[in-house]
């Protein structure tokens, strides 16, 4: 098919439940018929394979509200801990990370920050695209004087504001990191103070990073030694500095390694818990954050409460009465290993889309279709949704729902219903309630509002949020665990008390090693891809796709000058794609931000490029993401079909 022929799948709002019929059709059906299916392929998959043979998908685009109420039908309900969601694909390495350095895995800084920081790192990060909320920020503190810095193997859009940009090759942040942190320490730039007070493991991290001369980083990166030390000097020697990282850091096998790394660089300088300085991942989707808060993560109870400690599941099982599993559950990696192994049998997805989401999208699909019992709720047919034994409708968290979300700064906000939904479309929580009551727990929410209550009794993080507090003061940041008293807009600024009991635990240091791209490159497969986002476009497209934009132009392969010069192709003609995976046709585009080796493409349109065929499913081992941001592939010029 042409590239003018291809035109974005249009998505129908879901109205009304669907069933399967035993010929293998959806069909409509009644709200009892569905919840009734539902609910008995749940029973059936526990009864006869035990609970962990469910597992529940969360929804990063719903309320704070109706995360808390599926984590809580997972572990009590069905007695399990395997709840998860897209956070695993993209930023699980980032709270992996902070946890790790920090104890807490939230961004350090609020947005207001940047506006008044004297140092900007965007690290794997075009957020002027991805972010663009975020990138006005950023602009504003441009503004005021801060000076930033790019790292990013393209040149983006939010490299052109930059005063520097380092373009360096696909999987080589750790030694680019690792030599801006030895010439730090052989400058004489490090904050001794800070350091000795504040950290641990320094004597270590010198040692490992000893190695990573400019010279030595240049040979690996790509970027010329004098580009690494101006950045090195200019961060270490900024009052305030921001460094923000988003998936081009995390999208890898060792996402979290990655992580640690920058981290680091804030450690050598102080720029952490004070205002202006710090560090933040930038969350793409509008509740990311808040998802992982509420407990839609396998390892952790709301408000981030570790799920092995015994204190904080007695708090739970007291007030939920059950007894949650003293053991984490199933990553969505995991998970979609167990359906292949049929370990899981059972999957109740809310709001997403993984059959089209997942590295490697063909097997992502062939796990899916090897479920006893699929169960969607959502307010689309996606393609995952076509795959399921029952459809629910559901409502549109931004629009016909009470509530709040949490944004990338910790910000807890309400949104309330502004539309009526349409058909038979119901709350989320609603839907839950009803399933849950069918499987033997009479629950009853009066509203949202409720169900926050009930997390604020048991999150001292969330404590002091009330929702008058919230609409009061245009929404809170956490940790809030008191409702008399504003919370700090930064984190860890214990970090800087001088009485070592204020202080607390020491921040670590992070003692990674260089790893390169599972997914090689060689004769076969030359060039290096890597993935991203485009402004005019969302997630895979079933939101986005059906409204014209005057930016869009669709899926392309990206190719720099000299590669579309060399494979003897131009804009607009149709060439085929392959990885180890899988193959695709695609057009071309021909960007000058590319240098020659790398191509780029997007996951917005897989109904008629499905990028993610290409990719790798090749996890980082501690956060479960995999390595979207590195596949090796080849491009063939397609035989015209007249010859």
């Amino acid at each position: 098919m042409k590239k003018k022929d291809r035109q974005p799948e249009q998505y129908a709002r879901l109205t009304h439940p669907l069933v399967r019929d035993p010929g293998g059709a959806l069909r409509r059906a009644s709200w009892d018929e569905a919840l009734e299916r539902a609910a008995a392929g749940f029973r059936r998959a526990a009864r006869t394979h035990g609970p962990d043979a469910f597992a529940l998908l969360s929804c990063a685009r719903a309320t704070n509200e109706m995360n808390y109420v599926a984590q809580k039908f997972t572990r009590v309900v069905m007695g399990t801990n395997n709840v998860d969601s897209c956070n695993r694909t993209c930023h699980a390495p980032s709270v992996a990370g902070l946890s790790a350095a920090f104890g807490s895995g939230g961004g350090t800084s609020s947005y207001e920050e940047v506006e008044h920081t004297d140092l900007i790192v965007m690290w794997g990060s075009n957020a002027r695209f991805a972010h663009p909320i975020f990138f006005h920020h950023v602009l504003k503190g441009i503004r005021n004087g801060a000076r930033m810095y790019a790292v990013d193997p393209r040149r983006t859009s939010t490299a052109e504001w930059a005063e520097g940009w380092l373009g360096l090759n696909v999987g080589t942040d750790i030694p680019l990191a690792h030599a801006i942190g030895r010439e730090i320490i052989h400058a004489g730039l490090v904050n001794h103070a800070f350091v000795e007070r504040a950290t641990s493991g320094f004597a270590q991290y010198a040692e490992l990073v000893e190695v990573w001369t400019l010279s030595a980083a240049e040979k690996v990166t790509g970027v010329p030694a004098a580009a690494i030390r101006e950045l090195a000097h200019a961060y270490a020697t900024a009052e305030r500095a921001q460094l923000c990282w988003t998936l081009g850091i995390t999208e890898h096998h060792n996402g979290t390694d990655n992580v640690r790394a920058l981290i680091n660089l804030s450690l050598l300088t102080g720029h952490v818990g004070r205002y202006g300085a710090g560090v933040q991942p930038l969350r793409g989707q509008n509740n990311v954050q808040g998802g992982g808060d509420m407990g839609a993560i396998p390892n952790r109870l709301p408000g981030f409460q570790d799920i092995l400690d015994p204190a904080a599941r007695g708090k739970f099982e007291r007030t939920w009465q059950t007894v949650i599993q003293p053991r984490y559950g199933k990553t969505l990696t995991e998970m979609f290993e167990a359906m292949e192994s049929r370990e899981l049998r059972a999957v109740y997805c809310i709001g997403e889309n993984p059959a089209q989401s997942e590295a490697d999208s063909e097997q992502a699909v062939r796990r899916l279709a090897a479920l006893d019992h699929l169960v969607v709720q959502d307010i689309f047919l996606t393609k995952t949704a076509r795959m399921a034994d029952v459809v629910l409708p559901a409502t549109a968290a931004w629009a016909e729902t009470d509530g709040t979300t949490t944004n990338s700064e910790r910000r807890v906000q309400r949104v309330r219903a502004a539309v009526k939904p349409p058909g038979e479309a119901r709350e989320d929580i609603d839907i839950i309630c009803a399933l849950a009551r069918r499987l033997g727990h009479a629950w009853e929410f009066a509203d949202a509002e409720s169900v926050w209550n009930e997390l604020r009794s048991l999150s001292p993080d969330h404590h002091g949020m009330t929702y008058d507090r919230l609409e009061e003061h245009q929404g809170l940041q956490w940790p809030c665990p008191d409702t008399d008293r504003l919370p700090s807009t930064f984190l860890h600024a214990r970090l800087w008390e001088t009485d070592p009991r204020r202080r607390g635990p020491a921040a670590p240091f992070g003692l990674v090693a260089h790893d390169p791209p599972v997914d090689l490159t060689d004769e076969d497969y030359p060039l290096r891809l890597t993935t991203g986002r485009r402004l005019d476009s969302y997630n895979t497209g079933v939101q986005s796709g059906s409204f014209a934009s005057p930016l869009r132009r669709g899926e392309y392969i990206e190719l720099c000058p000299e590669d579309a010069a060399a494979y003897g192709v131009e804009v607009g003609e149709e060439v085929r794609v392959s990885s180890r995976r899988g193959t695709v046709t695609a057009p071309v585009w021909v960007d000058p931000g590319l240098r020659p080796g790398l191509a780029f493409m997007t996951m917005h349109f897989p109904d008629e490029v499905d990028t993610n065929r290409l990719t790798i499913e090749a996890n980082c081992p501690i956060a479960g993401t995999a390595e979207f941001k590195a596949s090796a592939i080849r491009i063939e010029k397609l035989v015209p079909e007249w010859t």
